[in-house]
């Protein structure tokens, strides 16, 4: 499985259920890359989607604690184990973990690969994403050229696990 995320220089992603900037390349790459696969969200991440609305042409599951959460246009799963276990009918490699900091630490031992945004700036942030550059079970595989969008500067990662 994958993770995909943007991340500032503290690994910070998100502050207060919201992205901490909107990079055009960013959200380009993140289309290409989870277009025709499947996504693995939380329920505030799925809330904080444009009109809190499924992501087209991509099979969207929730994983969410409350039993009583409905909705036609995702599949909802209230544990782990459950999604684990849904997700084997897809290649592994089909399957992106996109958020928020809960479902990353979850679904961090189960994946094998990270494409990272990684943003040169500090923001401030209450939600994280696992540090990789500190953890020896990653390494980076691919970098881009450093990329500018206005005055902030990005590269995008890949990280594999060893």
């Amino acid at each position: 499985m994958n993770l995909i995320a943007a991340v500032d220089k503290r690994w910070g992603i998100g502050k207060n259920g919201q992205l901490l900037v909107n990079i055009p390349e960013d959200m380009k790459l993140f289309r290409q890359e989870t277009y025709g696969k499947v996504v693995i969200m939380g329920r505030k991440t799925y809330e904080s989607l444009p009109n809190s609305s499924s992501l087209e042409g991509r099979t969207n599951i929730v994983l969410t604690k409350s039993k009583e959460y409905k909705n036609k246009d995702v599949v909802i799963f209230h544990s782990l184990d459950e999604v684990l276990e849904y997700v084997k009918q897809f290649d592994s490699k089909d399957v992106y973990v996109i958020g928020g900091g809960s479902v990353y630490e979850q679904f961090l031992p189960y994946c094998n690969t990270a494409h990272i945004t990684k943003i040169d700036y500090v923001y401030d942030s209450d939600t994280y994403f696992p540090n990789l550059d500190s953890d020896m079970e990653w390494e980076v595989t691919n970098r881009s050229d450093e990329h500018t969008y206005f005055d902030i500067c990005y590269e995008f990662l890949c990280y594999e696990r060893k």
